[in-house]
């Protein structure tokens, strides 16, 4: 217990030390002699961190899945048009309140949408198809005839929908995309940025489902109630093994092309147990796929993910980082902050979170407590110090003695 209570002691000391005598370390501004690509890039300024190649696309991120680690970023907060990205968010709203054996009937909504000569699957009225069916359409073929339909039925209407997409961006932690359609189709007031695509792929793919749907090259709809069987076909190369685009470990993705939106991909891959989400924006045509993974490979190549353990804490959530090949947890810097019983733990590298962890506080005792349980000791002592076993020895003799005189008198009684 007085081990106990020591250990709770320095724990109480550490745990202030942590939070008084934090030093924050920052990124190293850059020189006076930084090339132009480390100014494009900014992770290349964090110190001790892997510089990376310029790649041509305007805006690129990438980030990997388990600590949000940020391994890779070249304008990624710049509000530029996602594209045919959009219809990530709407997939992703799909699978969260619907069933994949849901139906869906075709309405003018979705029929009548397309009027810009936009991807569709020539659907009509009263046709009717599966939920899955649609979400094969619209990652495949890009389907904005289906995107609509599937906002309609969704939400009940499509300015519904969109306020469903805007609302779930917001609580994804998105802070510069508006969502005005969800097909992706140009619109001036529809925009994002490349780590807030990056924060809304990282959320579909944890669906099976929309892995399994996103990795598809290809796709055939059954014959429906007015129309024959469809075959569909992707352009997204980079899970086509039959492409030269192809990327190991690629999990899925979507690409887009507008004129306002230049070329635009998301996608995700794993490898070695490392997930990383990749955005590319405002690139130029058949160039995003080839810079998507350029960046990823910098990101396999350069980067690993570490287990931390903590002798002092018990962890509750987390205990991840991800640091540069080569470097030590040694090099690691912590940001406390306290919620009740749970401490929120960041790990730094160069000043830049690369994970976190919920640790379980353990509470000191209150030195009132403490002091109270040494003077008890304290009184404890004194007492065994005054008093001797002496007189308890003597009693016990009388006693005996009584009762000795006691057994002879009734011997002696017997006896007469």
């Amino acid at each position: 217990m007085k081990k106990h209570k020591i250990l709770a002691g320095f724990l109480a000391l550490g745990l202030s030390a942590s939070l008084f005598f934090q030093v924050p370390a920052f990124a190293e501004e850059a020189s006076d002699t930084t090339s132009d690509t480390a100014q494009a890039i900014a992770t290349n300024s964090i110190s001790g961190w892997p510089q990376a190649s310029d790649i041509s696309s305007e805006a690129a991120v990438v980030m990997e899945d388990s600590t949000n680690t940020i391994l890779y970023s070249k304008n990624a907060d710049e509000v530029l048009y996602p594209g045919s990205t959009v219809k990530i968010m709407t997939c992703l709203l799909a699978l969260e309140n619907c069933q994949l054996t849901d139906e869906v009937t075709m309405t003018a909504t979705g029929v009548s949408g397309v009027t810009d000569g936009g991807a569709s699957i020539a659907s009509q009225v009263d046709e009717v198809f599966t939920i899955e069916q649609c979400l094969y359409a619209i990652m495949v073929a890009s389907a904005n005839d289906i995107a609509l339909q599937i906002a309609e039925h969704t939400g009940g209407s499509v300015e519904a929908f969109v306020q469903m997409m805007n609302d779930r961006a917001t609580a994804l932690g998105c802070t510069n995309t508006v969502f005005t359609n969800p097909t992706g189709l140009p619109d001036e007031n529809q925009h994002t940025t490349a780590h807030d695509m990056a924060l809304i792929m990282q959320a579909a793919i944890q669906s099976d489902a929309f892995r399994t749907i996103a990795a598809a090259t290809s796709y055939t709809i059954p014959a429906t109630n007015k129309a024959a069987a469809r075959n569909l076909t992707s352009k997204f190369t980079m899970t086509d093994t039959g492409n030269s685009g192809f990327y190991e470990g690629c999990i899925g993705g979507k690409e887009g092309y507008t004129e306002a939106s230049g070329s635009t991909l998301v996608c995700a891959a794993q490898r070695n147990g490392m997930t990383l989400i990749s955005v590319v924006l405002k690139g130029a045509s058949g160039q995003t796929a080839p810079d998507a993974a350029s960046i990823l490979n910098y990101g396999f190549d350069q980067f690993q993910i570490a287990s931390l353990g903590d002798s002092d804490f018990s962890i509750i959530s987390g205990g991840e980082v991800v640091l540069p090949v080569g470097a030590s947890t040694d090099s690691l810097t912590t940001q406390d902050s306290q919620n009740g019983n749970e401490i929120q733990r960041t790990y730094l590298f160069g000043g830049t979170p690369v994970g976190s962890a919920v640790l379980e506080v353990v509470e000191a005792q209150d030195d009132t407590d403490i002091q109270k349980g040494e003077q008890n000791m304290q009184a404890a002592r004194t007492y065994s110090e005054n008093h001797t076993y002496i007189p308890y020895f003597i009693i016990a003799a009388g006693l005996l003695l009584v009762l000795i005189l006691l057994i002879w008198k009734m011997i002696k009684i017997i006896k007469s």
